[in-house]
């Protein structure tokens, strides 16, 4: 079995997605998102076969493909579906595999179990997402004490966004934590822009040192 890496964000939207594709990309993986809620739109598997330049082989079915686009516990709700996250397992690949969460560590996939106790129970180290903007201070250290109050290892912290030297050291400083490095601003964003920005940005091999082969 090789490397496992669960991706996962302080909030939505700040670009965990876009992450992933480069991440599992650039370790030429695996991708896999057990949840998604929201499927008018582009999915984030979606997504990433589109970003990543993994053959459509490497992006992993959902588990659980909810239609409302709202918190897991609530989609599964208003579509009529019971979320098992007992029984929900990572898939053993022979190639690295790059886990995307729902959102932040406290999203309910149930009303009794949030993303994080799924986390603890897999036992796979964590990459946090974090972006650059105003709040990300409060959020990024909330989000590292919670992995750390239950036992989560964490890779560091890959910073998402324009350039923010003081916020950046602080979250590492308070966080003890390691910076993975910072994904800028892509545009346009295409899978060669976006390998050519991850490439620049991060060193491939903090990412697998200390995983479990």
């Amino acid at each position: 079995m090789s490397a496992r890496i669960i991706v996962t964000g302080t909030d939505t939207g700040i670009g965990k997605t876009v992450f992933s594709a480069a991440l599992a990309g650039a370790l030429d993986g695996f991708y896999w998102k057990p949840i998604q809620a929201g499927l008018d739109e582009e999915t984030d598997s979606q997504a990433v076969l589109r970003l990543s330049g993994l053959a459509a082989g490497r992006i992993l079915p959902e588990a659980y493909r909810l239609r409302t686009p709202a918190s897991p516990h609530f989609a599964a709700e208003i579509d009529d579906v019971t979320i098992e996250h007992q029984n929900l397992e990572i898939p053993e690949k022979a190639r690295p595999l790059v886990i995307e969460g729902a959102g932040g560590l406290l999203v309910p996939l149930t009303r009794s179990i949030t993303y994080i106790d799924l986390m603890a129970r897999w036992r796979v180290p964590v990459v946090l997402c974090a972006r650059t903007a105003l709040g990300t201070i409060n959020h990024s250290l909330l989000s590292i004490e919670a992995l750390r109050a239950r036992g989560v290892a964490m890779l560091g912290v890959a910073f998402i966004g324009d350039e923010n030297i003081e916020t950046e050291r602080i979250i590492i400083e308070m966080g003890k934590v390691r910076r993975l490095g910072r994904l800028p601003r892509v545009a346009p964003m295409t899978r060669d822009t976006l390998r050519q920005a991850f490439a620049g940005a991060f060193d491939i091999g903090d990412f697998l040192e200390g995983l479990d082969r």
